[in-house]
């Protein structure tokens, strides 16, 4: 596909700048430094879709959320389920319209503005280069615990290496290793969920559990122990652990059919969240007592593998977590990468970003956002409290702007593809525009929510102020090119 072609499908002009960031199909960009390769096969963006919505965050954080609202903690994943799924259906109608590796930050540079592009997109990248040091670290206390004799340091070292190394080699290589990293993930859970659904109701042979059927979902002061406001304390704790659903719309953008790729995508996210987040969170909640001290001290579902009598829980779930740290490191820089590509191939990055090299790999993004990630993670061994505490709280409220973007980008940008393509668009978003805005208002609702609590005022504020000096230097920058284009 010819820069020209990609620029006028992306709804640019046609010889001017290419602002695309990215398209589908033959893995184009129009960037000037060369084409990504559609190197993606269906089963690696399948694996993509699925696992995206599992992150660590769902092994290693469930069990707080649970100790926070008792069993009503499955209202908060229904609940931020269900606006992932409408942001899901919004971006999936774009994507599969104009497929894209910038995703919703080249789509709101369309329909929004360049301030809105550039913003969102940093942003984005700056969320992840933050996650590479967070899921380093995590997934070195891990490998520390079982191998003592190299230093956590050194591990993070190992690990982020290997992984660069891996997305260095080709987009297949990622798409091979998340294709793993994934399918572990998901039979992981979904053998803790038939496991468990036997031992609710009596019928795995050996348990130690005789069978409570949903008798713990009330015996415990009942299904709101404490009161209707912990819905909304659990949703705070929740959401952050849905980010990355939105990552296979940047993948298909190196797959050879982007469209049928995002249409799956978007139509399994359904069952996706219902099952890996509702169906294990509840088997959680039959299994134990909602305020069964085990499940914070060793993790709601080594808690509850223990309580059915299963060997070396403890073991076979750490596992697990390591896998699925890997996942989010893999996903994290291959991300970063593709999102610092397609902002250079805009002109709101340096050109250099879309240089790839003769395996269609942009090799200067993807080392670039993983000299950050080196240097987040410096930063969480040497000032854990101060730098790396402000790191992470600047980016903590990231995933519900894009969320926002994303929405408002939809509004504008559906007219413009009814105009394009006058035939049914291959995904489209449900009772337009007032889902849309009743998204819109979710989103907007759980943010100003945050104000109210300790921990998500900080998050909030400190993102607010990063978001504020990103579209400050975008505005700044747009002034300056029209004051240059009017003096040329």
């Amino acid at each position: 596909m010819t820069s020209g072609t990609a620029v006028t499908e992306a709804g640019g002009e046609p010889g001017g700048p290419d602002r695309s960031g990215g398209s589908g199909g033959s893995g184009g960009s129009g960037a000037p430094g060369g084409e990504l390769k559609a190197g993606l096969k269906n089963r690696h963006l399948s694996m993509i879709a699925i696992g995206g919505v599992i992150g660590a965050g769902l092994f290693v954080g469930s069990g707080a959320g649970i100790a926070a609202a008792g069993p009503a903690i499955l209202v908060s994943y229904a609940l931020v389920g269900t606006m992932v799924v409408l942001v899901m259906r919004m971006l999936g109608e774009m994507a599969a319209a104009r497929p894209s590796s910038g995703s919703f930050s080249a789509y709101a540079d369309q329909a929004l503005g360049r301030w809105a592009g550039f913003s969102i997109g940093w942003l984005y990248w700056f969320f992840w280069v933050v996650v590479l040091a967070v899921e380093a670290t995590a997934g070195a206390a891990i490998l520390e615990s079982w191998v003592p004799a190299v230093p956590q340091w050194g591990w993070a070292l190992i690990v982020m290496s290997v992984l660069t190394a891996t997305n260095l080699i080709s987009v297949g290589s990622y798409g091979e290793f998340e294709f793993w990293f994934a399918g572990i993930k998901v039979v992981a859970i979904g053998a803790f969920v038939i496991v468990g659904l036997l031992a609710v109701f009596g019928v795995l042979p050996g348990s130690d559990n005789p069978g409570s059927g949903f008798a713990h979902l009330t015996d415990s002061g009942g299904f709101l122990p404490k009161g209707p406001g912990a819905i909304l304390t659990g949703v705070l704790m929740v959401v952050f652990s849905f980010m990355g659903s939105e990552i296979v719309t940047l993948a298909a953008g190196e797959s050879s059919d982007p469209r049928r790729a995002v249409s799956k995508a978007t139509n399994s996210v359904i069952w996706r969240i219902a099952v890996f987040y509702l169906g294990s969170i509840f088997v959680v909640l039959t299994l134990l007592p909602w305020n069964d001290p085990s499940i914070v001290d060793k993790g709601s579902y080594v808690a509850a593998l223990d309580s059915i009598g299963i060997p070396h829980a403890g073991q076979v779930m750490d596992v697990i977590v390591l896998t699925a740290v890997l996942s989010c490191l893999n996903s994290g820089l291959y991300t970063a990468s593709r999102m610092a590509y397609s902002l250079g191939g805009r002109g709101d990055a340096p050109r250099a970003f879309t240089r790839v090299n003769k395996r269609g790999v942009p090799q200067a993004a993807i080392l670039s956002s993983v000299v950050f990630g080196f240097v987040a993670v410096f930063f969480n061994y040497r000032w854990p409290d101060t730098v790396f505490a402000f790191l992470l709280n600047s980016s903590g409220a990231v995933a519900l702007f894009v969320w926002l973007v994303i929405c408002f980008t939809q509004l504008r940008m559906r007219p413009m593809i009814e105009r394009e393509s006058p035939e049914k668009p291959v995904v489209r978003m449900w009772l337009f525009p007032y889902l849309t805005w009743a998204t819109i208002a979710m989103i907007s609702f759980v943010l100003v929510y945050m104000l109210t609590d300790d921990a998500g005022r900080e998050q909030v504020l400190l993102s607010l102020l990063v978001a504020a000096v990103v579209v400050a230097v975008s505005l700044v920058r747009e002034r300056r090119g029209r004051r240059a284009a009017v003096r040329d």
